[in-house]
């Protein structure tokens, strides 16, 4: 499966050129993850591979996650995926799915967590692609000023530029199912 994975990847997502990243770096490389993550075939790879991942790490550490999330768009596919497919494999550790905005909404409750989170859950932080690790750090900031705990980050591509540093000098592990390197 992380080969089929990996190749859909490399398939819709995986471009080369001269990009400007959301850092506001220049870089050779770009990786689309949501066009290979809001595919049905890659959204259930992802779900089993990411599952499968994150299930061990649960199990090794003797974890208790509440719940799967992180900054909206990239993260909820993966979030969705994972929740899914943890319900329909091991219905007992089904994980809640949530996704973080990017501000709090300017109406209504005036919330920036969105779906099924509450205060207290120690959850897992969910993001496409890595590489300063800046919006995965502004979710983890929103989670933590929320009351939520982060147990780990999980990614779907580390760039390998810095972001998993920067994650893990705030104490919170990365999990990265691929990475430039594994990639291509």
């Amino acid at each position: 499966m992380s080969d089929a994975l990996k190749a859909l990847l490399l398939e819709k997502s995986v471009r080369t050129g001269t990009f400007t990243l959301a850092s506001g770096k220049t870089s050779d490389l770009y990786i689309d993850c949501r066009v290979t993550t809001l595919d049905p075939v890659g959204a259930n790879l992802v779900g089993e591979i990411g599952w499968a991942a994150v299930r061990e790490r649960i199990q090794n550490e003797g974890l208790k996650i509440n719940a799967i999330g992180g900054m909206t768009m990239g993260a909820d596919p993966i979030s969705l995926a994972i929740g899914m497919t943890s319900a329909r494999l091991h219905p007992g550790e089904a994980l809640q799915v949530f996704t973080v905005r990017k501000e709090p909404k300017g109406h209504g409750r005036g919330k920036q967590i969105e779906g099924n989170f509450k205060e207290g859950d120690t959850i897992i932080v969910v993001d496409d692609v890595i590489t300063t690790g800046g919006s995965t750090l502004k979710a983890i900031d929103a989670i933590e000023a929320a009351g939520g705990k982060v147990a780990f980050a999980l990614v779907l591509v580390d760039r390998e530029e810095g972001g998993r540093q920067a994650i893990e000098a705030r104490g919170i592990p990365v999990l990265a199912l691929y990475s430039r390197s594994t990639l291509l």
